[in-house]
């Protein structure tokens, strides 16, 4: 079937559309990537999505809003992405755009996320599988990282190999041999505060946020330019997540700008380091939580996607900490790092239709695997198919990933 699959990550940077061909049959998921894009958010929405996170207050109005206005550009962005590729889809799904992810001490309670399906279903007229989390963190898991589901069926060898997806929140799956529990949860920050600062230094330097300013640090420019400040990153190093053991999930909740705005306070010298300077240690913060995070569960070889991958500082500190464990990038094994988590999105969609669980036994720390989502019929009746068998490998075929560039097995 033709998957549609959607989601805006964390970093608020835009939706990432991807359409795939997934055929389930004994055992074996075959994904075909077919395209996939990402469609930035306009910025006036971008800085409504920005203003309702925590420590923001806001309104119900404002929150119902949003849910609208995100579900129209997602319906939007789904019909482009079909019509370009000149198919016709069979189902979507879509990930949504989280704006709270509930966590109390060890527990995740709830994640809210935006983005009502309905627009979808109604200008595609196709199905649609959405609020993938909720289920998950009802059965005891966290409803993060669900990227364990295609990193399971993908990665499992005879070597413990990390998948890692850097990007607003950055995330690993530790996966061994076929049948092996999976290991699976947020390591910390990944570009979440490398982009406050990198905002900042923009309106510093102009005295405003230009429209069209893409809000991170593109390239690593601003990173390149600093040195790490030791005595900053010791503070932001004592923080207790990062000693907690998995499964285990954070976000914006806990990585605001008042986070980093009290580590700076504790900082003890003066004067304030430059905004390169806090670039260049926040780079080394991500770096170091996700190396340990990897020593931690002795992994042979780390395999990287999201938009951190395209931050030639970053990686370049993430393979001196990693060191001589080897960093690839997921575009060698077949999936677009850009595109990574939209085609794990498409992926879950397959699943939840053919009456398969989301996500893999105690990987996010649920009691039971279940089956995801809920579905909001397109212009007909909904008509699943008989649940197939359960899955066990997933096998990348040929076909045309991001931005049509080639997609090797």
């Amino acid at each position: 079937m033709i998957v549609v699959g959607l989601l805006s990550g964390t970093s608020m940077d835009g939706l990432d559309v991807a359409v795939a061909d997934i055929q389930i049959t004994e055992g074996t998921v075959a994904l075909t990537p077919l395209a996939a894009t990402t469609t930035a958010w306009p910025t006036h929405l971008r800085d409504r999505l920005l203003g309702v996170l925590p420590p923001a207050t806001t309104t119900v109005e404002e929150l119902c809003a949003l849910d609208t206005l995100v579900g129209q550009a997602a319906a939007e962005a789904a019909e482009s992405a079909l019509a370009e590729l000149g198919t016709d889809g069979e189902l979507i799904c879509w990930l949504g755009q989280t704006v709270f992810h509930w966590v109390r001490g060890r527990h995740a309670e709830g994640s809210l996320q935006l983005g009502q399906p309905a627009w979808i279903a109604e200008r595609t007229g196709l199905p649609v599988v959405s609020d993938l989390r909720s289920r998950d963190i009802a059965a005891g898991g966290h409803g993060a990282p669900l990227a364990s589901t295609l990193d399971a069926l993908w990665l499992a060898g005879p070597h413990r190999r990390a998948a890692l997806n850097i990007g607003g929140i950055a995330n690993i799956t530790v996966v061994g041999r076929p049948g092996e529990p999976v290991v699976a949860y947020d390591t910390g920050p990944g570009n979440c505060l490398l982009d406050i600062v990198a905002t900042r230094a923009g309106d510093s330097a102009l005295g405003h946020h230009p429209a069209g300013a893409p809000g991170y640090d593109m390239d690593g420019t601003l990173a390149a330019a600093g040195q790490v400040d030791v005595s900053l990153l010791a503070i932001l190093l004592a923080e207790p997540y990062y000693a907690a053991e998995g499964p285990k999930s954070t976000g914006r909740e806990l990585f605001t700008a008042g986070y980093l705005d009290a580590a700076l306070a504790e900082r003890a010298s003066h004067p304030a380091p430059a905004h390169a300077d806090i670039a260049a240690t926040l780079v080394a913060l991500t770096a170091r939580t996700i190396a340990d995070a990897c020593a931690r569960h002795g992994v042979t070889e780390v395999v990287g996607a999201g938009g951190g991958m395209r931050n030639p500082v970053l990686v370049a500190a993430l393979r001196a900490a990693l060191d001589p464990v080897p960093l690839r990038s997921s575009d060698e094994l077949g999936l677009p790092v850009d595109a990574k988590e939209a085609y794990l999105t498409a992926l879950l969609g397959a699943l939840s239709w053919h009456g398969l669980p989301g996500v893999p036994p105690g990987a996010t720390g649920s009691r039971t695997p279940r089956v995801l989502g809920r579905f909001s019929p397109g212009h007909g009746p909904l008509r699943l198919p008989t649940p197939a068998s359960p899955v066990h490998t997933l096998r990348i075929t040929a076909g045309a990933g991001a931005r049509g560039t080639p997609c090797t097995t």
